[in-house]
């Protein structure tokens, strides 16, 4: 990242500055594929990793991918594909999504929009789930919606882990 933009991205301590990259990428669509081609490679290997780790101990595991819709509209492989038994989308409204930019992230409402419209829509979104986890009220209606979530995951078959075995025993 910092070969293509320089040290304007890096703090003083030398640590990533987010805000300097969101600056750069969300206002160009050039500079977002490119940071998408920079990053999602490593978060790929990195997420088949965990994935490896936790399958030998876990019945249930559960990716956080906040591009996964995205990545299905450009073209891309979403993990469905490659080994999941289900997609859990957390919706909210729009505007709820932006208050809570605004009022958790600190984001102006102009940077809270651009962010949320350089994003799948909503019904996008919708359209790939299997379950929905409501999040447009309170954190104790979003747990009692967790634990409705998880109550059906606790019910679903288990997928194998790495997904090629799956290949593999379909052609034995």
């Amino acid at each position: 990242m910092v070969e293509r933009w320089g040290d304007s991205i890096v703090t003083k301590e030398g640590r990533l500055d987010r805000p300097a990259v969101a600056a750069i990428v969300f206002a160009d669509d050039v500079e977002l594929k490119a940071i998408e081609r920079i990053v999602h490679p490593a978060v790929r290997l990195e997420m088949d990793k965990q994935m490896n780790d936790a399958s030998e101990t876990d019945h249930i595991v559960i990716l956080d991918i906040p591009l996964l819709a995205e990545s299905r509209r450009t073209g891309g492989t979403g993990p469905d594909g490659r080994g999941t038994s289900a997609i859990i989308v957390v919706d909210c409204t729009i505007e709820t999504a932006v208050q809570r930019l605004m009022t958790h992230r600190g984001f102006s409402e102009d940077d809270a929009r651009t962010r949320v419209s350089k994003q799948a829509t909503r019904q996008e979104r919708l359209d790939l789930a299997d379950f929905v986890v409501d999040n447009g009220g309170s954190i104790d209606q979003l747990d009692d919606e967790v634990d409705r979530c998880w109550v059906w995951l606790q019910g679903m078959p288990s997928t194998p882990w790495p997904p090629d075995s799956r290949v593999e025993d379909q052609e034995a």
